[in-house]
């Protein structure tokens, strides 16, 4: 079994939740509600000026495959706004969702959100790029790993685009550290689909995926994972987050499904990789709960890692599975993951 068992969520703070969630089922059908929860976050207070902040908590899938959503507001306070984001800027810069037919999925989505034209990624295959109300950036890329077997133009996110100071120490931390370990491109130079902006500043790309065996509960629905490091050769770039809380306006961080944290977090410890967080048992949120931790990436990128114990499966009818007791060595049926379809949101 991996140290991680695909991407569960990316984490995006918001001023407005219920608006992001309608925007996010609109444009990509992350349209399943796993939950909704209103409380305090006592354990974040490293990221949150020392301080216990409130906040709303939406968290919701796309269910053709591939992580979710956690759409994350401050009830405490206001949410702050961070600096435009440039390609290589310490942080998340923007993360991927699947498709297998990007025509398809563009000629969708440009309906209703202005998307740039259909370009060519590194590897050779198509992507294209939309930004959200906050300046949030999204890339729709190629995957293959699909939770039904229909030929979907729109799934959920599969990773992340990450702004790195030192690629050679990133790659060491992602490959080593998580165990996102298949070396999919390295290159430098100009890049047409970074935007015409960018057309003359020089970045080292490096992809990691990390090709999911399926091995736990949850991975037949969450899919492959996609990692794209990005370095830029030509300018000292900010830290997206430097002066602001975790919580605030953008990604706040990319959550792996984990089924052993005990396991991960050992081996991240002996590679000087300590967890940041940790709330040592379930943490209840509310219609779900699991044990959850944070880590920083070299540059200070929050990762987060949870370990679900607890998760609605038919909530109206009270249906919760506890993984506590079934354990995290082995998929769930697809019928079962297919049942959390029913508690898709209708507009």
């Amino acid at each position: 079994m991996g140290y991680v068992s695909g991407i569960q969520q990316v984490g995006i703070g918001c001023s407005d939740s219920p608006a992001k969630f309608k925007w996010l089922r609109k444009i990509f059908g992350v349209n399943v509600q796993i939950f909704d929860d209103e409380a305090v976050a006592p354990l974040m207070t490293n990221y949150t000026g020392g301080v216990v902040q409130s906040r709303r908590a939406i968290l919701a899938m796309n269910m053709n495959g591939g992580g979710g959503a956690e759409i994350w507001q401050f009830t405490s306070r206001k949410g702050m706004k961070g600096p435009i984001m440039q390609w290589g800027d310490l942080g998340i810069n923007a993360v991927k969702l699947k498709t297998n037919n990007h025509l398809l999925a563009h000629e969708d989505i440009i309906q209703n959100q202005a998307c740039s034209p259909i370009s060519k990624d590194p590897q050779g295959n198509d992507s294209f790029w939309l930004k959200d109300e906050d300046d949030n950036a999204y890339q729709v890329v190629h995957d293959n790993s699909w939770f039904k077997n229909k030929n979907f133009m729109k799934g959920g996110f599969c990773g992340a685009v990450i702004g790195v100071s030192n690629m050679d120490f990133s790659i060491a931390f992602y490959q080593n550290g998580l165990g996102i370990n298949e070396l999919i491109y390295d290159v430098s130079g100009t890049f047409d689909d970074l935007g015409d902006a960018y057309k003359n500043q020089r970045f080292r790309r490096v992809l990691l995926r990390y090709k999911n065996p399926n091995t736990a509960p949850f991975s037949k629905l969450l899919g492959d994972i996609q990692i794209e490091l990005i370095q830029s050769l030509d300018r000292i770039p900010i830290k997206l987050f430097e002066n602001r809380f975790w919580g605030d306006i953008g990604f706040i961080h990319l959550c792996f499904d984990v089924p052993n944290l005990d396991r991960l977090g050992k081996n991240l410890n002996k590679l000087n990789y300590p967890l940041t967080v940790d709330s040592g048992d379930t943490f209840d949120m509310g219609e779900s709960g699991g044990r959850f931790a944070y880590v920083e990436d070299p540059d200070g990128t929050l990762i987060e890692m949870v370990e679900t114990h607890k998760v609605p499966i038919l909530k109206k009818f009270g249906w919760y599975l506890n993984l506590k007791k079934r354990g995290q060595d082995k998929p769930l049926p697809n019928w079962m993951l297919a049942l959390m379809g029913l508690n898709k949101i209708k507009d």
